[in-house]
């Protein structure tokens, strides 16, 4: 039985870590990379992906999701052909199936071992 996207995220290019994602991270917790999605920025940490979504004319209004690795169940990537411009990766999560589209900037193999090292390396 195939579950409904709960969530749908675009990521366009990998963007330097943003300075203020520490107050974000908990003892112990690393950034590895963050790439700038529609409004924000995702940051994979060595224990979460975290997608921030500021929101209103000034995004003074931030939605921060946070996505353990320990959630994630399983995981697919999906290069772009010839007629599909985006890349796409899914994962399936304890929480509900999650969409990411990669731009055409993004390395689909780049985030596959971000995921895999990530995931695999979490300790679960």
């Amino acid at each position: 039985m195939e579950t409904q996207a709960i969530t749908e995220w675009t990521f366009f290019e990998e963007v330097p870590i943003p300075l203020d994602v520490a107050q974000l991270m908990v003892q112990g917790e690393q950034p590895f990379a963050a790439f700038k999605t529609f409004r924000d920025s995702a940051i994979f940490t060595s224990r979460r992906l975290i997608v921030r979504d500021a929101q209103g004319v000034r995004g003074k209004k931030v939605e921060i999701y946070s996505l353990p690795y320990s959630s994630v169940n399983m995981w697919s990537t999906e290069n772009a052909g010839t007629l599909d411009w985006n890349a796409e990766v899914e994962l399936w999560t304890r929480a509900g199936h999650i969409k990411i589209k990669l731009g055409r900037n993004v390395d689909v193999r780049r985030i596959d071992q971000l995921i895999a090292h990530c995931i695999l390396n979490s300790g679960r």
